[in-house]
Parts: C-alpha cells; sequence; structure tokens
C-alpha cells in the first residue's frame, strides 16, 4: 500500500512538470460573430493539430492560449454555424507573449489585423512585396495566354524569357529579404516554405548568415536537417551521373 502511495505522488509530480505553463496568449475581436467554435492550431508531424479552442455565444471578444518551444506559424481556425468553409482560417507567426487579432465575420481572413509580433509584421511586409511579383505573373499568363491564341511563337519566347526573369528576381529577392532578417525565425520558414528548391548555395548562405538563438529554433533546426538531406541527394545524383558516363564511355 505505501509502494503504491509513492508510485501516486510520483507520477502526480512527473505530470505537473510535464505540463508547460501558457506563454502564449491571442485574443481579439470578431465583429459581428455571434455564434461558432474557435480553435487555435499548429502543424506537428505535417498534421495540423488544435491546441486551444472556445465556444462563441453571443460574445465576439476571444481569447485563447498554448505552450510556444519557438515562434512558428500558427492557425486561428472559425468553425461557423452557416458550415461554410470559405475564409475560415487566418494564419500568423505567433511568438511567445501577447498577439492581436481584430477582424470580422464578413471577411475573417482579408480584414484581419494582427499585432503583437515582430515577425508577423516581416511576413507581412513580404507578402505585399510577394502581391506585386504575383500581379506581374499574372500579367504574362494573359499575355500568354493572348500569344497562344494568336500562335505568336516569337512572343511566347519573350513571355518565357520574362516569366524565367521574373521567378530569379522572386527567388533573389526572397533570400536577400532572410539574410537581412536573420535574428528572426521567419529567415528559415522563408527558406523553407518558399525557396526550398532554389539552388542550394543560396539556402546555405541563408543558414550560414543565422544568428545562434535562430539557428536552435524549430525553424532554424529544420533548415539544418534540410540542408544535409539536400547535400545527400546531390551527391547521390552526382555519382549516379558519373557511372553513366563511365559506361557511355567505356
Amino acid at each position: 500500500m505505501k509502494k503504491l502511495a509513492v508510485l501516486l505522488v510520483i507520477l502526480i509530480g512527473f505530470t505537473a512538470c510535464s505540463e508547460k505553463e501558457s506563454n502564449l496568449v491571442v485574443s481579439g475581436e470578431i465583429k459581428g460573430l455571434k455564434k461558432g467554435t474557435l480553435y487555435l492550431q499548429k502543424v506537428e508531424d505535417t498534421m495540423l493539430i488544435n491546441v486551444d479552442s472556445m465556444e462563441v455565444d453571443g460574445d465576439p471578444v476571444f481569447s485563447l492560449e498554448t505552450y510556444l518551444e519557438s515562434p512558428q506559424m500558427m492557425y486561428l481556425y472559425l468553425d461557423k454555424v452557416d458550415n461554410s468553409k470559405f475564409d475560415d482560417r487566418i494564419d500568423f507567426f505567433a511568438d511567445k507573449g501577447q498577439i492581436t487579432i481584430n477582424t470580422s465575420l464578413e471577411k475573417f481572413e482579408t480584414n484581419a489585423k494582427i499585432t503583437g509580433s515582430a515577425n508577423q509584421e516581416k511576413l507581412a511586409e513580404y507578402r505585399k512585396m510577394m502581391s506585386r511579383f504575383n500581379d506581374q505573373n499574372l500579367d504574362l499568363i494573359k499575355e500568354s495566354f493572348e500569344a497562344e491564341k494568336e500562335e505568336n511563337e516569337e512572343k511566347l519566347i519573350e513571355i518565357d524569357k520574362k516569366y524565367n526573369s521574373l521567378l530569379r528576381r522572386k527567388y533573389l529577392f526572397t533570400v536577400n529579404y532572410a539574410i537581412n532578417n536573420k535574428d528572426l525565425e521567419i529567415a528559415p520558414y522563408l527558406a523553407l516554405s518558399e525557396v526550398f528548391d532554389a539552388n542550394i548555395k543560396y539556402l546555405d548562405t541563408i543558414y550560414t548568415s543565422l544568428s545562434p538563438n535562430v539557428k536552435k529554433s524549430k525553424y532554424g533546426k529544420q533548415l539544418k536537417d534540410y540542408l544535409k538531406e539536400r547535400r545527400k541527394e546531390e551527391k547521390l545524383e552526382e555519382k549516379i551521373q558519373e557511372e553513366a558516363e563511365e559506361e557511355t564511355n567505356s
């Protein structure tokens, strides 16, 4: 009986130690929301999981919280009473502390105003610049469609060159943006999410530029692991190519 009591004390102590106190609070107001369920979500092992939730019944003010090991992308998901699956999830770069999200029911995603995170500010700045690249890309798609209708091969070749130039500029802008924000976790995040298929030398440049703290972060570690895998793949491709050339020459 005494052994069982000791075991229970140990288990209770272990549980208390393993439960980490919340260090992130996400709060705000959703104008027009009367009923629904809000979920605070994050990606873990490629799965989107709920870390906190609350029922909304009349009061549009909300507050959700969780423990954050490292700054990362998170999501505020609204399960509306109308069961609509459009415009229902806001993504944001979470950091420890207080983050405020104010929006409306009608335009849940597009009206979102997010404050409280330096990484989020830089993400918003980056996306604003990317929208310009995307607008130029849409213009090229339109030009390409018209050239195809006219069967203008010369024009199509010219548009293809413009597209490749735009893509290079977009990649170089992202790489430079990451390097210029080497003290923030958005740097390795952009490397992994936006230019993961870029030349490995660019990714390596981003990683080596990171501050020691950012290298230890969630995305810093992921970028380090990703670079290891890319190097392995490239070595394997080189070996296969060498063997193929030897067979051809023999």
